[in-house]
């Protein structure tokens, strides 16, 4: 499949699909789900230029180092260890989790319910929701420092779940927006299909096609985890490396719970493949 994939002969979708099931990563578990990665930078332009290398996201980099000042901030914290943290990691947040999948797909069921379960019944604060595509872009790339998702395989193929057709009442935010369907980038002219039709070609595109590798190396690779990891600034909290954990050499019943419920609620590392 890899040597198909390098000919061009299987979509960049396709060989990520199969990349998420070897590792042990399917629809049918909210907390390891298909994880696929943010492709594009430019969610303010009119149109979309995927000829121009700044229309997109560095590849080489995991979301926590997409800025150069984001990246010191998290070199930084791997550095000092933090007193509380008392592990030694970059991100003590993961780039996909059943929370992230839930809260993408918040719109539509089974995903409305299963959001409110994790939220304990109800809808989040409306001002936390995904309510916009420019706004999830800035804070896991460059503002929010509890925050590296990457994306979920729906945004290259499903404009529905974009909309609440459902009329859902999802709150309104401080500046009085009320939460509706999701705020798409100028390029999209306000379509979902759009959307989704332009997201489609950029991940097809033959810039991240070149550069796509990368990214496989960072999430489903040998920069997972150990010095390589380290260097590329993607290490996270012991617990996302669920495989790497000897559950059954850890003896104290409450450790061990809290182990697991770390791991079901805040994502873990898929299968090195």
């Amino acid at each position: 499949v890899s040597l198909s994939w390098q000919k061009r002969e299987i979509s960049n979708f396709d060989y990520l699909m199969y990349l998420n099931t070897l590792a042990g990563r399917s629809y049918n578990d909210c907390m390891q789900y298909p994880v696929f990665p943010w492709v594009l930078a430019d969610y303010h332009s009119q149109t979309l230029n995927l000829t121009n290398p700044h229309t997109f996201r560095d590849l080489s980099k995991p979301m926590g180092a997409q800025t150069a000042e984001r990246k010191h901030k998290f070199i930084q914290r791997y550095n000092e260890v933090e007193k509380n943290l008392s592990v030694q990691c970059h991100y003590c947040t993961h780039y996909s989790s059943a929370i992230i999948v839930a809260s993408y797909l918040v719109r539509m069921e089974p995903f409305t319910q299963t959001f409110c379960s994790l939220q304990g019944g109800s809808f989040d604060v409306a001002d936390r929701m995904f309510h916009s595509v420019k706004n999830a872009w800035d804070s896991a790339s460059r503002d929010n420092m509890s925050d590296v998702r990457e994306l979920i395989p729906e945004f290259f193929y499903l404009p529905e779940f974009l909309t609440n057709a459902n009329h859902f009442e999802l709150g309104c935010m401080q500046d009085g927006t009320v939460l509706g369907d999701v705020q798409l980038p100028p390029w999209a002219d306000g379509d979902p299909h759009q959307f989704i039709h332009l997201h489609r070609q950029a991940l097809e595109s033959d810039f991240v096609s070149a550069h796509l590798h990368r990214w496989i190396d960072l999430i489903f690779g040998y920069k997972q985890h150990g010095s390589a990891a380290v260097e590329a600034i993607n290490t996270y909290h012991p617990y996302f490396y669920g495989d790497k954990m000897d559950l059954n050499n850890i003896k104290d019943p409450l450790i061990k719970s809290t182990i697991l419920g770390f791991i079901s609620n805040f994502g873990q590392i898929p299968k090195q493949v």
